[in-house]
C-alpha cells in the first residue's frame, strides 16, 4: 500500500492554521477532520500512532469554533492538530510507553507541557509510537510493532520519537511532542527529514519521570521548520515547581534570524571518531560551503573524543531505565523487548560508587567541547552518521567499531545529552541514497535564543 498526497488542509503549518482559522477560511472542525483523515491513512501504511482520538478531537474542535464565534480570543495554537508521544501521560489518554507492562488506563492529569499546549488551543489527535520505555533509536515495540519511514517504508524512522517524526513528515500534524534522552527527537527528525529540537535542560519542565533530578532528559518538538519548532517552544517553556531543574530565567527567543556574516561555526563532521556514510559527508560539506558563501566563518576541527563517550552515555541510560522501570521484569519479562531486558540486567551490575565515578569521565569529555563553545557561536555536525537503516534493525547492529578503528554508530546525538544544558537542533540537509540527511547544530549553555536565531539563518541558507 502506498500513500496518496496529503490534502491542502492537512499540509498547513501551525502558524498558517491559526491565521486562516481566525480569518474565517475554514473551521477548526474542518482542520481537525483533515488531520484525522490523513492520520488514519498514514496509520495503515506506516504505523506512527498507538491511538487516534477521532471523536474527542472533533468535539474539542467544535467547542473551539463556538467559543471563537462568541468572541473569545484565539490562543497561539488555536485549532492546531498535535500528536503526543505514547511515552508522555495526558489527561484522559492511556500512556503505555510501548510496553505490555503498563496499564491501558486514561491519565488522571496533564504534565506541564500538555497543559500548556492545550491552553494555547492545540488539539491532540493521537498518541504516537515509541519503542518500549523509549529506550531505542529504532521505533519498534512488542506492543505496537514496527513503525516505518515515510520516504521508504522498508526503512526506520529512527527513535524513540519515531511515530512523532512520521506524523509530522507525512502531514498528519504540523507539530508533535517528543522526548529526547539520547537523541530521541533529533534522530527521527534527521531520518524523516523534519526539524527536531532538544532545548537546553529545563527549558520545558520535565515532570513525567519517577524523579525530578534527571539531567539527560528533555521534551522537544518535531516540526516542519525552525519557526514552527520555536512556536511550540514559546507556548511550552518556562519554570514550574513540578521540575526543580526548570529554568527560572530562560534566554528570550527572537523570531528574527541572525545574520550569518561573521558568525563563527565549528565544523566537526565526524566528531573525531565516527565512520560517516559518504552521502552524509557530502551533504554536510555542501552545507558548510553554503554557510561560508553567506559570510559565516566555518572552520573544520576534530574533537579529541572516542566512542567511549557513547558507551558512557549508554551506561548512564541503562541505569536510568533499570531504576525507573526495571521492576517490570518481575512480571512481564517474557513480553518485553529482549534487547531492553539485556540492557536493564546489565545496568543492575553497576555499583553506586562506579556510577558516581562516571561523572569524572563525563567531565573529561565536556572540557574539549567547552573550549569549542568558548571560541565559536555553534558546533556543526551531522545528526546521524548514515541514512535511515532497515526498519527491523536493532541498536546493536549499529554499535560497532570497524577494523579501521572508526565507530559505525547510527546517531551522533547522544553525546550532547551528557551536556544537557547545551541546546541542539536537527535540520534537513538534503538526501543521500534517496533518504533524508540531518544537520545538527549544538549551542552554548542555555543559549536557546541564540541557537534558534542562528538555526533560522542556516535553514534559509540551505533552502536558498
Amino acid at each position: 500500500m502506498t500513500l496518496s498526497p496529503a490534502s491542502d488542509l492537512a499540509r498547513l503549518s501551525a502558524s498558517e492554521t491559526v491565521k486562516r482559522l481566525c480569518s474565517g477560511h475554514f473551521s477548526a472542525e474542518d482542520r481537525i477532520r483533515a488531520s484525522l483523515e490523513r492520520a488514519c491513512e498514514v496509520q495503515a501504511v506506516l504505523n506512527p500512532f498507538t491511538r487516534i482520538f477521532q471523536d474527542e478531537a472533533l468535539s474539542i474542535a467544535r467547542d473551539l469554533d463556538r467559543r471563537l464565534a462568541a468572541g473569545e480570543a484565539p490562543g497561539p495554537l488555536a485549532g492546531v492538530p498535535v500528536a503526543i508521544k505514547d511515552f508522555t501521560p495526558s489527561r484522559g489518554h492511556p500512556a503505555t510507553r510501548g510496553s505490555w507492562s503498563q496499564p491501558d488506563l486514561p491519565g488522571e492529569r496533564d504534565p506541564v507541557i500538555i497543559a500548556r499546549l492545550r491552553a494555547a488551543g492545540a488539539i491532540i489527535i493521537g498518541k504516537t509510537t515509541t519503542p518500549e520505555f523509549a529506550y531505542s533509536g529504532f521505533t519498534q515495540s512488542p506492543r505496537y510493532g514496527v513503525t516505518r519511514n515515510p520516504h521508504d517504508a522498508s526503512r526506520s524512522p529512527g527513535g524513540s520519537s519515531g511515530g512523532a517524526a512520521v506524523a509530522v513528515a507525512s502531514h498528519c500534524v504540523p507539530l508533535a511532542e517528543g522526548t529526547d534522552m539520547g537523541g530521541s527527537v533529533r534522530i527521527p527528525a534527521a531520518l524523516c527529514g523534519v526539524v527536531g529540537l532538544k532545548p537546553s535542560l529545563g527549558r520545558i519542565p520535565m515532570d513525567i519521570l519517577p524523579g525530578c533530578f534527571d539531567d539527560i532528559s528533555h521534551f522537544g518538538p518535531l516540526a516542519g521548520s525552525v519557526a514552527e519548532a520555536m512556536l511550540f517552544l514559546q507556548v511550552s517553556e518556562g519554570p514550574d515547581n513540578a521540575d526543580i531543574l526548570s529554568q527560572t530565567r530562560p534566554e528570550p527567543l527572537c523570531m528574527e534570524r541572525a545574520g550569518l556574516r561573521g558568525k563563527r561555526i565549528a565544523y566537526s563532521p565526524d566528531l573525531g571518531y565516527y565512520a560517516l556514510h559518504p552521502g552524509v559527508r557530502a551533504r554536510l560539506d555542501e552545507a558548510a560551503a553554503k554557510l561560508r558563501e553567506a559570510g559565516a566563518l566555518v572552520e573544520e576541527l576534530t574533537l579529541p573524543w572516542t566512542r567511549r563517550i557513547n558507551d558512557l552515555w549508554g551506561e548512564i541510560w541503562g541505569v536510568t531505565l533499570a531504576a525507573a522501570w526495571g521492576d517490570a521484569l518481575r512480571d512481564h519479562r517474557d513480553q518485553m523487548d529482549p534487547h531492553l531486558v539485556a540492557l536493564m540486567e546489565s545496568a543492575r551490575d553497576m555499583g553506586a560508587i562506579r556510577y558516581k565515578q562516571l561523572e569524572e569521565e563525563r567531565s573529561r569529555f565536556w572540557h574539549p567541547l567547552a573550549d569549542v563553545l568558548n571560541r565559536y557561536d555553534v558546533l556543526l555536525c551531522p545528526s546521524c552518521a548514515k541514512p535511515a537503516p532497515p526498519a527491523t534493525d536493532s541498536d546493536a547492529l549499529h554499535d560497532l567499531t570497524g577494523p579501521e578503528g572508526r565507530y559505525h554508530g547510527l546517531d551522533m546525538t547522544s553525546p550532547f545529552n551528557l551536556f544537557a544544558p547545551c541546546p541542539a537542533i536537527s535540520l534537513p540537509a538534503g538526501f543521500a541514497d534517496g533518504l533524508p540527511v540531518g544537520l545538527q547544530l549544538v549551542g552554548q549553555r542555555q543559549g536557546d535564543g541564540r541557537l534558534l536565531s542562528l538555526a533560522l539563518a542556516v535553514e534559509a541558507a540551505l533552502q536558498g
